[in-house]
């Protein structure tokens, strides 16, 4: 499985973007898609998670601005970034825990990350 995320670009402080995440091939279950980042000379970090029961979570730095939403149907995840501040540039990271069949453990899978840029 691979996940393929696409919508980072460069974006002025204030502004907004919309991050996309879809998993390759058919999947048996989804417990958990989320989004982290990860800026130069820091550490990766959760920015929100989404259940496949529609529950959600976000960091405290991005509560109010982003807004996170999946379509389990097209196997994807999205995170809405409104509101974008210079601190929020980074890598983004699409992830999932899943299941790829009923008889295989869940597994966590990476995307390759997508930048997301903003200028003050």
């Amino acid at each position: 499985v691979q996940l393929q995320a696409s919508g980072g670009g460069l974006v002025q402080a204030g502004g907004s973007l919309r991050l996309s995440c879809a998993a390759s091939r058919s999947i048996f279950r989804i417990n958990v898609m989320g989004w982290y980042r990860q800026a130069p000379g820091k550490q990766r970090e959760l920015v929100a998670y989404i259940t496949g029961s529609g529950s959600s979570n976000y960091a405290d730095s991005v509560k109010g601005r982003f807004t996170i939403s999946q379509d389990n149907a097209k196997k994807s995840v999205y995170l809405q970034m409104n509101s974008l501040k210079p601190e929020d540039t980074a890598v983004y990271y699409c992830n999932a825990d899943l299941k790829t069949n009923w008889n295989t453990p869940a597994r966590a899978y990476w995307g390759r990350g997508t930048q997301v840029t903003v200028s003050s």
